[in-house]
């Protein structure tokens, strides 16, 4: 004896909706829990299938003191039919017009690009024109590291630099004094500690020397390394 099928998502929507036609009345969730089993529908699936039925406004519910109560009508299904009905006329009708305005659009563009020998031709310039322009922006790709802007931005970034390291050199100085001012008796000590952190009697504020570039030679190096060597020089 074969085993007897479940009933499927829609046949449960159906058994449900039933219940409400039948006797056109308000129903407690635990009520519908009940009487569900007599129409094929398991208890524990009821609330489940009766919140589908409330998305779809299939059911109608409402909350009247601390209960909420479910129901629906033959007109309620009736009525949501139609206004889903109505949407997909007004959809129809957009999407006949949307199709008509880019009929209208494909055959205007194609209005002047028939095929003819001319236009091969003028194509044919075109692609060559293209590949000519791909060629020379990458040649214009090697002479990148030659670019006046690049270099002359190269500069500027070495001078911020460079006053950032000699502000800094003058913080320390301005802290060796302090130190001095303050604990004189720890001159030593503080000497030590200056050896340690790379501050010698030869530590002074840096000097920019002027590279002269002439066309054909090599840019001074990149900011990063600039900027490594400038902060390298002032820890030694």
């Amino acid at each position: 004896m074969s085993k007897k099928r479940g009933l499927s998502l829609e046949e449960k929507r159906e058994k449900i909706l039933q219940i409400f036609y039948d006797s056109q009345d308000f129903y407690l969730l635990k009520e519908l829990e009940k009487l569900g089993p007599k129409k094929g529908v398991i208890s524990q699936s009821v609330k489940d299938v009766l919140q589908t039925l409330v998305d779809d406004d299939l059911v109608l519910k409402d909350k009247i003191g601390t209960s909420v109560y479910f129901w629906s009508l033959p007109s309620t299904a009736g009525n949501q039919l139609r206004n889903v009905n109505r949407k997909l006329e007004s959809d129809l009708q957009s999407s006949k017009k949307r199709l008509s305005e880019l009929s209208d659009q494909s055959n205007t563009l194609k209005k002047g690009r028939e095929e003819s020998d001319e236009r091969e031709e003028a194509l044919g310039e075109l692609k060559a024109i293209e590949l000519k322009y791909k060629e020379l922006k990458g040649e214009m790709g090697q002479f990148a590291d030659n670019d006046p802007a690049a270099f002359e931005a190269m500069k500027n970034s070495i001078d911020i630099a460079h006053a950032a390291a000699n502000r800094w050199t003058d913080n320390i100085f301005t802290l060796r004094q302090w130190c001095s001012n303050n604990y004189p008796q720890a001159k030593e000590q503080l000497e030590h500690v200056y050896k340690e952190a790379g501050i010698t009697d030869d530590f002074d504020y840096l000097e920019i020397i002027p590279i002269p570039v002439s066309i054909g030679s090599p840019v001074p190096q990149p900011l990063s390394s600039v900027g490594d060597q400038v902060l390298e020089d002032t820890s030694t």
